[in-house]
């Protein structure tokens, strides 16, 4: 990964982001810009399987706090021990509040729960929804995820948050290795709220991917498995392929 992907939060992306970032709220606004000074954010990661630790590591490594929760803390633990002094553990709740920026990586059907018992800690955060709606595992909601689009049904289900979707149809083995060649691989984006997707997409630009904003949370319904962007493509590619979906 260049230096500067990790390290710096160019200025670009300070006008971007932290100028834009009035409609999430006065004091989101002074955090971002606080972080904007060493390129660096508090990143709570609700979900520590797979994704959830493979993403979680490779923003730690590249310096920012980062907190890992799940239903087992133990392991949360384990897993922030052996990552570094960036990282941490502590229960979703204790995450939803460190967290400047949230990551949802949490089967679908526990969002309903999350969303009621961390609804105060998640107005007007950033948060990140790399959950995907499976019928066989999550029941009726992911059923509903998929008739109406799983960016709407995110956003209902995690009230006051500024949801982005990413990280839905790419393997957790390449989200934590594709940082050693980045800007290769694309990664196809939905969100309504610009502060937040570029606050997301500096992130995602840490993690290796080239982000690339296919719509609004109404495209979300497009960002899971079986997907015409589901696997690897170059950010041209998504281009293409999201220029040729239904509105």
């Amino acid at each position: 990964m260049k230096e500067r992907d990790v390290r710096n939060f160019g200025r670009r992306d300070v006008l971007e982001a932290a100028g834009t970032a009035l409609a999430l709220g006065p004091l989101l606004l002074a955090k971002v810009a606080a972080a904007a000074g060493d390129g660096k954010l508090k990143i709570g990661v609700i979900g520590s399987g797979n994704v959830g630790a493979a993403l979680g590591k490779v923003w730690a490594d590249a310096g920012h706090p980062v907190m890992f929760a799940s239903r087992n803390l133990e392991h949360d633990k384990q897993l922030a021990a052996g990552i570094g002094a960036k990282a941490s553990a502590g229960t979703p709740a204790e995450a939803a509040a460190f967290g400047e920026v949230l990551l949802f990586a949490v089967p679908y059907g526990a969002l309903p729960d999350l969303g009621k018992a961390l609804a105060g800690s998640l107005k007007g955060k950033i948060v990140i929804d790399a959950c995907n709606p499976f019928p066989q595992r999550d029941g009726e909601i992911a059923n509903r995820a998929r008739e109406q689009g799983a960016g709407r049904v995110s956003a209902e289900l995690l009230p006051g948050a500024h949801i982005v979707r990413a990280f839905n149809a790419v393997g957790a083995a390449r989200m934590g290795a594709v940082h050693t060649e980045p800007g290769k691989v694309g990664m196809p984006i939905a969100g309504d709220d610009k502060a937040a997707i570029g606050v997301a997409s500096r992130l995602i630009r840490e993690i290796g991917f080239e982000p690339v904003l296919v719509g609004g949370t109404d495209k979300g319904k497009y960002l899971m498995p079986g997907t015409p962007l589901a696997g690897e493509h170059t950010p041209d590619e998504i281009r293409k392929i999201a220029a040729g979906l239904p509105s």
